[in-house]
């Protein structure tokens, strides 16, 4: 009877032990796909424990970055992929896109997002994310992906859509900073300027669209 408890005894701990080895795989993998990320919401979708996370986090030594989200030590910190990864539905926007697509000298210290009218953005604009709202149907015209300068991959709008965003509100922008990304814009070889126009129609910036064209093409 004794030897028949060790048994169930010891099998029970060689199961343990290549479950958690399993599940040890299973995070490595998803660190690794993620460029070094770790999220929550995703280990628990593999049906993980919060507390077997909790253990991984302290042995492979992670740091917690914002809720739910965690970064191996040798990964710098991306503030705009971790954006984009708690706000799936907040589009990179203005002088965050501009930086992105190479169109600005500088960066900015504050991320722009564009979200629809009905997206709750308080806890952004809590953190100084500068929100930009726009009705349902506009929200993902020009929507594209983009890499960041840390190689992650971030949700953002095309260099048309951008244009005509900073041209729609070009008095709320530095006069250099706007001049720059429009000359930037026209020497691009890998610019459309029939989405261009087509999304300045649908913004309601056309002429003024065709008198930046007319004089720097």
């Amino acid at each position: 009877m004794l030897y028949f408890h060790a048994v169930l005894w010891y099998n029970y701990k060689r199961k343990r032990k290549v479950n958690n080895l399993t599940k040890t795989q299973q995070m490595d993998e998803l660190l690794k796909s993620n460029n070094g990320y770790l999220l929550s919401k995703d280990v628990v979708s593999l049906g993980i424990s919060k507390t077997f996370l909790a253990e991984y986090v302290i042995t492979h030594k992670l740091q917690r970055v914002a809720q739910g989200v965690y970064i191996s030590p040798d990964v710098w910190q991306d503030d705009l992929f971790i954006l984009s990864l708690k706000n799936s539905k907040a589009i990179l926007s203005y002088e965050t896109a501009l930086q992105l697509h190479g169109l600005t000298e500088r960066e900015s210290n504050v991320i722009h997002v564009t979200v629809s009218y009905g997206y709750n953005a308080t806890h952004l604009r809590k953190k100084g994310v500068c929100v930009h709202q726009v009705k349902d149907e506009l929200l993902y015209m020009g929507m594209m992906k983009v890499k960041t300068n840390y190689s992650n991959i971030v949700t953002a709008y095309d260099m048309e859509r951008t244009i005509c965003d900073i041209v729609k509100t070009r008095d709320k922008m530095d006069s250099q900073s706007f001049q720059y990304a429009i000359k930037e814009y026209t020497k691009s070889k890998d610019k459309k300027l029939g989405n261009l126009m087509r999304y300045a129609k649908l913004l309601g910036v056309v002429d003024d669209m065709q008198k930046y064209m007319e004089v720097l093409l």
